[in-house]
């Protein structure tokens, strides 16, 4: 048997084997019918041998065919394997990159910076502050390191990291019109604008949104306006132009996690919860009222 083993070619063999056949294979690959059995035909070159036989819509494997699969199912794990240790390696001498929901993100990254430095002192640390889809998908694809997350996590993987308190704020001297609350909140989904709506419902107070916004900034400038309230993190300082509403119904804190790469030192994951936490867990002043 002279020849190489194609590992494209392995991954269409066993996918036919998982999926039952050659066009549910090509639909898991995202190739056409064609080329999965191009792939076949290949190996079947190099073998010398028939390795599967279609008898109409099923397919079965010869013993050659048997064969191979069981070997298929070893190289790509040995494959797969090796490309997350070349992963891993490179990603211990890169930048940590660290993603963050924007929710009180100007108190808490400060102090995770402190504690991955003690940490991983030969590391320099960059951020990413975006909505918690975005991160989700970026830790997926890798290109975060660890992520803390408001809300929804995704995956079973998260680790806890305090809870994140919770107060309504408006602009200075604002007061409420005749009739529903107006609200200011973030495009959906965002768990924030969920626990405002959900709060006032159950406190039987009326409220309308009024102004949608991508990202936290654009709540901001909208309540600064003028044009509603907002439900938005307390760690103590108001954002500036703001001050809390006190009349409106109280909402409990909103757990915060933190989620990491695969493949990511759980000592990471750990120092950011940690210093999430730590922050998170000191006393601080009740919000002063502003109406």
């Amino acid at each position: 048997m002279v020849g190489v083993l194609d590992i494209v070619a392995l991954r269409s063999l066993t996918s036919i084997a998982d999926c039952g056949g050659f066009r549910r294979a090509a639909d898991s690959l995202h190739l056409s019918q064609s080329a999965v059995s191009q792939h076949v035909r290949r190996l079947e070159q190099v073998c010398g041998r028939r390795l599967v036989e279609r008898r109409g819509n099923a397919v079965r494997f010869t013993p050659g065919g048997a064969l191979l699969l069981a070997e298929a199912r070893k190289i790509l794990a040995a494959h797969d394997d090796a490309l997350d240790r070349l992963r891993t390696a490179d990603a211990a001498e890169r930048d940590l990159v660290i993603g963050s929901t924007e929710h009180a993100a100007d108190l808490l990254l400060p102090s995770i910076t402190a504690r991955l430095r003690t940490c991983f002192p030969d590391r320099a640390v960059r951020f990413r502050i975006d909505r918690g889809k975005q991160l989700n998908d970026r830790l997926d694809e890798g290109a975060l390191d660890a992520s803390l997350f408001i809300g929804d996590v995704r995956g079973g993987d998260a680790h806890p990291a305090g809870m994140l308190p919770l107060a309504w704020y408006a602009a200075a001297g604002w007061r409420p019109p005749p009739g529903p609350i107006p609200l200011v909140v973030i495009d959906e989904p965002c768990t924030i604008r969920r626990r405002a709506l959900q709060a006032l419902g159950q406190s039987r107070v009326d409220a309308s949104v009024v102004c949608e916004a991508g990202h936290l900034a654009g709540v901001l400038h909208a309540a600064r306006a003028g044009l509603g309230v907002a439900l938005l993190a307390h760690l103590g300082t108001p954002p500036e132009g703001l001050e809390a509403r006190r009349d409106l119904p109280p909402v409990d804190p909103e757990p915060l996690h933190v989620r990491g790469r695969r493949g990511a030192p759980a000592a990471l994951v750990g120092a950011v919860a940690e210093a999430a936490s730590t922050l998170l867990s000191r006393p601080r002043p009740a919000p002063r009222p502003g109406g």
